[in-house]
């Protein structure tokens, strides 16, 4: 005789995984999009929070420890559904699908900016600018040797005797870097404008300076002014990248809003295709710190948020007399155009603005998820999990970053697998408990320096209280083993390794229905 498993009287034994789902997975996934949601029968509705707490450590190249660079966060899911008839239902379902958080703390090669850093500035501006020194030399010598005009020999001669002077510095400068003398430097040829200002003053005073000769020497007068005014910004930006206490940290926020419909159909209703629209908010903040990004520390980033649309649509399929239920849905890209402040301090030592605002793209990746339940024997449900989320075709490119590095600011080498299996048991006719085991493939190895973590194995336990016929509480905890990664720049550069990591994920949900 075939044993029945009747939803009613296994409600009280589904696993409560979807509390405590997804934490620290590949890329920057969060929430796992969960849409279970909607798949329950008749009105329902569910408030879920989630918080996790990681441990993630690990050293700099130079063997300095990093700090717990993962930072605690929260957040909430919610969920509501209805029936409308027997063939078609509608639900909202609100979620924080991708993050990150992290920040580095201590003394090492990611928080502040060591005087290598400041030094190594100090150094390349003085090359750049002593080879755009010798470059004027030269153009000033070609043009005294071909020219007649005593007076214009004179002014000439006088660029050229500046220039090599401050030929000279800049080498001196290369070869003993240090802000003091980057600021000797530049009072020296604030000092020896004036005195040219002054010069060319006087001989017009006296006529001796007209014509052609009285513009070739204001024109190479302001050429001097302009180098100067770009070294001052140099020298500025450097001050800055010196003054620099703060350490490496970033921050990624995103909601989703998902309106569904559905319909289902089969001689039994079994089976339901679902699918709609969905609105996604984004938004970020980066700043890189500390010698580990060498031209690219003291870069930060405000990135506002952005609200664009997508979709989603699955279909599932139902066997109540088993308590079997399955489900697969597919979420869409969403292409976002974000308007992004950056500031790089490099583009000051070269000379170039370092302050900018431009749009750029940033498309958030597709999904796939299958969701599986069956009932074991009239107390025990089995559940299944798989996601698929190709990282590998996503990357953040800020304008600016990107332009200066001719690098994205965050890439990923592969695509996300992850894997939760679950047994539900029935312990008391308002109480059941869960335990799961669960699987994540991770983004690649290496890894982002800003999420130096390769995928994770986990345990949870959950339990479920049907507190009356309608209201429930859920509750389920998982400890995480984190895969070990090194952190890596967008070019490739390995700047630390992280080993023997683990964290916790702890939720809450309530939820109410009605059949």
């Amino acid at each position: 005789m075939r044993t029945t498993f009747h939803l009613k009287t296994l409600a009280v034994a589904i696993a409560t995984l979807s509390v405590a789902s997804v934490t620290n997975a590949a890329g920057l996934d969060r929430s796992g999009q969960d849409i279970t949601a909607f798949l329950q029968d008749g009105t329902y509705a569910e408030t879920v929070y989630t918080y996790i707490d990681a441990d993630v450590t690990g050293i700099d190249n130079d063997g300095n420890e990093s700090g717990d660079i993962a930072e605690s966060y929260d957040f909430f899911r919610y969920g509501v559904k209805t029936d409308i008839g027997d063939r078609f239902s509608v639900g909202v379902l609100y979620d924080e699908p991708f993050g990150a958080a992290a920040k580095y703390e201590g003394d090492n090669n990611f928080t502040g900016v060591a005087n290598v850093t400041g030094a190594g500035a100090i150094q390349t501006v003085a090359k750049t600018s002593a080879e755009k020194t010798q470059n004027k030399i030269n153009a000033l010598q070609g043009q005294l040797d071909s020219t007649q005009d005593p007076i214009a020999s004179l002014i000439y001669q006088s660029g050229i005797n500046a220039l090599e002077q401050a030929a000279v510095g800049f080498d001196s400068l290369e070869e003993s870097p240090s802000i003091e003398a980057y600021n000797n430097l530049i009072q020296a040829t604030q000092q020896s404008i004036a005195t040219s200002e002054q010069t060319i003053q006087n001989l017009v005073n006296l006529g001796l300076l007209t014509g052609d000769n009285l513009a070739e020497a204001q024109a190479l007068l302001e050429s001097n002014k302009g180098d100067l005014a770009q070294s001052e910004a140099a020298r500025d930006a450097i001050q800055d990248l010196l003054n620099i206490d703060e350490s490496t940290n970033v921050e990624v926020r995103s909601n989703t809003l998902s309106l569904i419909g559905g319909m289902k159909f089969g001689p039994e209703n079994q089976f339901q295709v679902y699918g709609g629209p969905v609105a996604q908010r984004l938004q970020a903040d980066v700043k890189l710190r500390g010698n580990a990004y060498k031209g690219a520390t003291g870069y930060t980033s405000h990135i506002s948020p952005d609200q664009d649309y997508g979709w989603l649509a699955g279909i599932s399929y139902s066997k109540p007399e088993i308590a079997l239920k399955a489900a697969l849905t597919y979420r869409s890209e969403i292409d976002h155009t974000l308007t992004a402040a950056e500031y790089f301090p490099a583009l000051a030592i070269q000379g170039q603005n370092p302050n900018s605002t431009n749009d750029f793209e940033i498309t958030t990746p597709k999904s796939v998820n299958l969701d599986f339940q069956t009932g074991v024997n009239p107390t025990t449900l089995a559940t299944a999990k798989v996601r698929w989320v190709p990282w590998s075709d996503f990357s953040i490119r800020p304008p600016v970053y990107t332009q200066a590095s001719n690098l994205p600011l965050v890439d990923y080498s592969d695509d996300q697998w992850q894997v939760e299996l679950g047994l539900g048991k029935r312990l008391a006719p308002a109480l059941a408990v869960n335990g799961s085991i669960g699987w994540d493939s991770g983004a690649g190895d290496p890894t982002s320096s800003l999420g130096p973590i390769e995928g994770y194995y986990s345990v949870g336990l959950g339990a479920k209280y049907n507190v009356t016929e309608n209201w429930a509480v859920s509750a389920g905890g998982k400890y995480l083993w984190f895969g070990d990664a090194e952190g890596s720049l967008p070019d490739g550069t390995i700047v630390s390794n992280f080993e023997d990591n683990d964290g916790y994920v702890a939720g809450v949900k309530i939820s109410y229905q009605a059949k």
